[in-house]
C-alpha cells in the first residue's frame, strides 16, 4: 500500500526539485482552462503583473479566480510558485489578505522572495500576502484559525493528496459561514482502481537512472532530458471520480458543488496512457459554499443588480446559472441559501416563493456537474502543451 507520507515525499521532490517550468509537465492540465473562459479585465491585468519567474514555475490546471474579492481573506491550498496568490493579492486589494500554504519548502522559499516585488508592483504600503509551509490536510496545525477565511482556492493540488476527505473537512472548518471553496482540479471519468492508486509513478514518483553510457545513448528519456527513468503522472493516481466529489461534499456539510468550467486533459506520455487504460481525465473548476444551516424547502425569484465590478450586465455564476441584470430568475432552495448568506447577498434582490419541494420527488441527477460533458459541450481540449507531447 502506498502511504500518504511516501506520496508527499515523492511530490516534494518532483515539484520542488525536478520541475523547472510548466512546459516540463506530462499532461495538458496547466493550460487547459485557457480554452474555457474569457477572463475579466481585472483578472487579466493582475496576471500580467506577476513576475515572470513565478509564472514559469506555475503547475496548476485552471483559473480559480472567483469574483468580488475586495477586502476578503483568501487561502490558497497548495500555493506552489505563488502565481495565484499574487494575482489574488491584487484582486483583494490592500484591505484584504491572501495566505498561501504549500508542503514544499523550495516553493515556499521561492514564493517569499517575490512578496516585496509584488507589493511595490501593486503600490501597496504593506504586503497583503504571506506564505506558510504546511499540509492542507492539517490547516489548523499550520496556524489557520477556524471560521477565519472568506474564500479558499486551490489549483490542481487536491488530486495530489491521498486523503480528500481530510482536505475538504479542513477547508470547511476554516471557512466562515457563507464562505466559499472555489477550486480547479483533475478528475477521472470513473473510480480509479486500487492498483493505480498504489502506483507511485501515477502520483509523481521520480527515480534516478543508472549511469549506463551505452543504454543512455540508445534511450531518449521523455522528461527533462535524462533526469528521470520514471515518468511522473502528476496526480493521475489520486484523481477523484467526479461523482464522488458530490457525495463527499454533501457528507461534510458543503452545498452541492457548482461546476464553473471544464476541459479535457490529454496525457502525452505513452507509458502513462497505458497505465490509465480506459480512464479519461478532465480539469474541472467547482465552487462549494459553507451554509450555516440546511437550506429552506422553497426556492426564490432573484434579480441580479449588476453591482459586481467587471460584470455590469451579466453574472455567470456557474455553467448552469446565468444572471442578467434586472431580469428575474427562479432558483432552487440551495441556490437561494447561497445567495442569501454568501458575499453576494447585497448583489441580488430575493423574493421567496411559496412552492414547497415535494418529499416524493426523485433523487436529483447531477449530469450537469459532469466536467466531461461540459468539456464536450464547450469543445475544450488542449492538443499540445508540454515538450513531451511529440
Amino acid at each position: 500500500m502506498l502511504e500518504s507520507d511516501d506520496v508527499r515525499e515523492n511530490l516534494k521532490k518532483y515539484y520542488g526539485c525536478h520541475l523547472e517550468s510548466s512546459c516540463d509537465l506530462q499532461t495538458s492540465a496547466t493550460s487547459c482552462s485557457l480554452a474555457c473562459r474569457t477572463l475579466p479585465r481585472s483578472f487579466t491585468e493582475a496576471l500580467n503583473l506577476i513576475h515572470p519567474e513565478v509564472i514559469k514555475r506555475f503547475f496548476g490546471c485552471g483559473l480559480p479566480f472567483p469574483v468580488k474579492l475586495e477586502g476578503c481573506r483568501v487561502l490558497d491550498l497548495g500555493s506552489g510558485s505563488g502565481r495565484d496568490c499574487f494575482a489574488l493579492s491584487k484582486l483583494v486589494g490592500p484591505s484584504g489578505h491572501v495566505t498561501g500554504i504549500d508542503m514544499t519548502e523550495q516553493l515556499i522559499a521561492a514564493s517569499r522572495q517575490f512578496v516585496e516585488y509584488h507589493q511595490k508592483k501593486f503600490s501597496y504600503e504593506e504586503p497583503n500576502v504571506s506564505f506558510i509551509q504546511g499540509y492542507m490536510e492539517k490547516l489548523c496545525e499550520a496556524g489557520i484559525q477556524r471560521n477565519s477565511m472568506d474564500v479558499l482556492i486551490s489549483n490542481c493540488v487536491i488530486c495530489l493528496c491521498p486523503d480528500k476527505r481530510a482536505v475538504l473537512q479542513q477547508a470547511y472548518d476554516v471557512l466562515k459561514d457563507g464562505g466559499e471553496l472555489y477550486f480547479s482540479d483533475m478528475y477521472a471519468s470513473s473510480v480509479v482502481p486500487d492498483h493505480m492508486k498504489q502506483d507511485p509513478v501515477l502520483w509523481g514518483k521520480v527515480t534516478t537512472p543508472q549511469r549506463n553510457r551505452s543504454e543512455s545513448s540508445r534511450v531518449k528519456l521523455h522528461w527533462l532530458g535524462s533526469r528521470s527513468s520514471a515518468v511522473p503522472g502528476e496526480g493521475m493516481g489520486g484523481s477523484l471520480f467526479w461523482e464522488d466529489l458530490v457525495s463527499l461534499a454533501h457528507s461534510l456539510g458543503f452545498s452541492t458543488p457548482r461546476l464553473v468550467s471544464a476541459s479535457h486533459i490529454e496525457v502525452h506520455n505513452i507509458q502513462l496512457k497505458e497505465k490509465a487504460g480506459d480512464i479519461k481525465y478532465a480539469s474541472g473548476t467547482y465552487r462549494l459554499f459553507k451554509l450555516p444551516q440546511q437550506p429552506g424547502r422553497s426556492g426564490a425569484a432573484v434579480i441580479y443588480k449588476g453591482t459586481i465590478p467587471d460584470f455590469p450586465d451579466q453574472l455567470d455564476f456557474d455553467s448552469s446559472h446565468c444572471f442578467k441584470k434586472d431580469v428575474e430568475v427562479e432558483v432552487d432552495a440551495e441556490m437561494t441559501a447561497i445567495i442569501q448568506v454568501s458575499r453576494f447577498s447585497s448583489d441580488f434582490t430575493v423574493r421567496m416563493l411559496d412552492e414547497q419541494k415535494s418529499d416524493s420527488e426523485p433523487t436529483p441527477q447531477y449530469c450537469h456537474l459532469n466536467p466531461f460533458l461540459l468539456a464536450d459541450r464547450w469543445g475544450s481540449s488542449m492538443k499540445q502543451c508540454s515538450k513531451t507531447s511529440r
